[in-house]
């Protein structure tokens, strides 16, 4: 039941991911409404501290600084209260989404027939029903408003930073290709270390629904293993543990070089700037370069956070396949095309076996059942009795048609 590790997100499974949103196209429109009001609004606090500077404190305008100060404190407050909206909106939306995953999959997973739930252990399919649909919440309640406001972001203050000044814009944009590649490669390791993660929780939690269920520990302690068991696991969360250092060790790597990478082109702006003011350039101001250096940390902020959501959004389609792998599973068992719904009212909970051979290969000379007749009417207690492999459970399989 497991795809490999190395298998490529597609298109496919991100119209997939993208129709979660369907049912919710209005809720999503409203948000992304709110979203461009906070973009806009974001961008007016750096403009007018440019003016508080170069009108106000050079000049000694107390007037000047006292008014747009408050503007800034009053635009920046309606921002963070647009933030706040749409974050809000985003979580509605995302519980929405994976509310309607777990039933998607619980009701799928009701209709599979008894052969996939005996080889399958109960403890990969709670962690694909719980743990995965809990793995991707962050991607389906965050990540997609936080990638668009962040695009939003992007661009809206690259285009005030070419408003600025063009040379200091085409300096700091010129090193965002290393943003982008160092974010594609840490994602790609992303997603094979959080589908490693997965797989070792689902072998780790098996462990755990077999050898701690009554009938398990009754085992254990019947056998006198409890030393052997005890080993085992220790084995299995060692290799869980390997996996949750290499996804931690990751996560340090790139945000540290995030980190320098944003550290290192403000001082290269600046560097500009003064080459600038000794050759003569007129345009620049101290109020320019403040304006500058804070509408570039703000598009730098956002653009990292890209290319984090990048990072978190290969990682989370791991588990996104996982889930799927479950809701394309066919049933194996189905009603025909002209199959008639049997009446409440005609069903008396009498069981009848006339003649009923069937056997789990098709391509098998053998056959589990040969030539079984039986009734057994509605009240009446009866025993199926027969050694080890007689058929005694195939039989009761066979009346649920499962």
């Amino acid at each position: 039941m497991n795809p490999e590790l190395k298998k490529p997100i597609d298109r496919t499974t991100l119209k997939r991911v993208m129709s979660l949103y369907k049912p919710y196209r209005a809720e999503v429109a409203l948000m992304l409404m709110v979203v461009v009001v906070g973009v806009l609004l974001g961008l007016v606090p750096p403009i007018l501290l440019k003016i508080i500077i170069d009108d106000g404190l050079q000049k000694n305008s107390l007037s000047v600084v006292s008014l747009y100060s408050f503007l800034t404190i009053l635009i920046t407050l309606l921002a963070a209260a647009t933030t706040m909206l749409y974050g809000f909106q985003s979580v509605v939306i995302g519980q929405k989404i994976m509310r309607q995953m777990r039933n998607q999959l619980f009701t799928h997973l009701q209709g599979m027939s008894l052969r996939f739930f005996t080889a399958t252990r109960t403890g990969d399919i709670q962690t694909r029903l719980i743990s995965d649909v809990g793995g991707i919440q962050n991607v389906v309640s965050n990540t997609f408003v936080d990638a668009l406001s962040n695009i939003a972001i992007v661009i809206s203050a690259f285009v005030t930073m070419v408003y600025l000044d063009w040379r200091l814009t085409a300096l700091a944009v010129g090193l965002v290709p290393i943003f982008a590649f160092f974010g594609k490669w840490v994602g790609n390791f992303t997603r094979d270390i959080r589908k490693g993660v997965q797989e070792r929780t689902s072998e780790l939690n098996s462990m755990m629904q077999e050898n701690l269920s009554v009938s398990g520990a009754l085992l254990g302690k019947t056998i006198g293993r409890a030393d052997v068991l005890a080993e085992k696991f220790d084995v299995e969360n060692q290799e869980l543990a390997k996996w949750q250092i290499k996804a931690s060790v990751l996560q340090y790597v790139f945000f540290g070089m995030i980190r320098v990478i944003t550290q290192i082109i403000p001082a290269l702006i600046y560097w500009l700037a003064g080459w600038l003011l000794s050759k003569g350039d007129t345009n620049i101001s101290v109020g320019m370069l403040v304006a500058f250096s804070a509408m570039q940390a703000r598009m730098f902020f956002p653009l990292t956070g890209i290319m984090g959501l990048q990072v978190e959004l290969m990682g989370s389609f791991a588990l996104f396949d996982r889930i799927f792998e479950y809701l394309d599973a066919e049933h194996d068992i189905k009603d025909q095309p002209n199959a008639q719904a049997l009446p409440r009212e005609v069903v008396k909970g009498s069981v009848r076996f006339e003649s009923v051979g069937f056997k789990y290969d098709q391509e098998s000379p053998d056959w589990t059942l040969v030539d079984v007749s039986f009734e057994a009417e509605a009240g009446q207690l009866v025993a199926l009795v027969g050694p080890s492999g007689a058929g005694k459970t195939t039989v009761t399989y066979r009346i649920p048609r499962r």
